[in-house]
């Protein structure tokens, strides 16, 4: 009779929490979405972010693969600036804001919709709204990815997307530090728990070589995303240097994919 009971509970709870969690609904017009995380900030999330939509549409360029990058930092969104864009999204007949583009990459950020210095000062709940309509009031076209550069954390962000949209994949991003490594994991492990598909983690920063004598340096430590990685049962996706060419690259909008694309970097 206790053990009937209990499973009666368990049965009520779980479809309970079942109605809690909404249901996914695909981004009209987008195929595929990878997000791209940290646990962390400081650890180059959004510059890796940068490079990876740039790879996928260099990669693509001769497939005519449509790509686009949301950039869901509400607090400090960078893909503005890194991609070279300033203005206000047009809004189309439905109502709809249509994306800005560079490099023939589709971007839309709240940068866009704020003043370049003016902080978002907002609770949980405009910030939420925010990322809705970043998501679903925009008129993505037609795209086979959509990359996604998250905020840092595990927080009311990263699990609405995670809960009401479809993702093929996350990326988890991390400097080789053991500090970085320990938020890298909980990330790692978030998505794991929403049953988001883990891709692989990026060392970002991995080893800075002087410009005049040649010599490599693990400022932050050597291999410890790759270290992690296993532990985790991970794939390692690779290795990004601490490059002055990356950083400058990123700073005046040009992302070293596309300004660059031979050089080691």
């Amino acid at each position: 009779s206790s053990g009937s009971r209990d499973e009666a509970q368990g049965d009520r709870r779980a479809r309970i929490l079942s109605r809690g969690l909404p249901k996914q609904k695909p981004i009209d017009g987008v195929k595929q979405v990878v997000v791209v995380a940290s646990g962390k900030g400081g650890v180059g999330k959004s510059t890796t972010a940068d490079i990876l939509t740039n790879t996928f549409y260099f990669l693509f360029l001769t497939q005519t693969k449509e790509v686009g990058l949301l950039d869901a930092d509400i607090y400090g969104p960078s893909i503005p600036k890194m991609m070279n864009l300033k203005g206000n999204p047009e809004l189309t007949q439905k109502n709809l804001m249509r994306p800005l583009k560079n490099y023939g990459i589709t971007c839309m950020s709240m940068g866009f919709l704020v003043e370049e210095t003016a902080p978002v000062v907002w609770r949980g709940l405009m910030v939420m709204s925010a990322v809705e309509k970043l998501l679903r009031q925009v008129d993505w076209g037609q795209l086979d990815y959509l990359v996604v550069d998250m905020p840092p954390g595990t927080g009311d962000v990263q699990l609405s997307v995670s809960q009401n949209i479809p993702i093929a994949g996350a990326v988890i991003i991390s400097t080789p530090q053991d500090v970085a490594l320990l938020d890298a994991r909980k990330g790692a492990e978030m998505f794991r728990k929403v049953q988001v598909p883990v891709l692989g983690l990026v060392q970002n920063m991995s080893v800075f070589q002087c410009p005049k004598c040649k010599h490599e340096t693990h400022i932050f430590g050597a291999n410890g995303v790759r270290d992690l990685a296993k532990t985790l049962g991970l794939d390692f996706l690779g290795d990004i240097p601490l490059h002055v060419n990356i950083r400058e690259m990123c700073d005046s909008g040009q992302p070293v994919v596309i300004s660059q694309p031979q050089s080691d970097a």
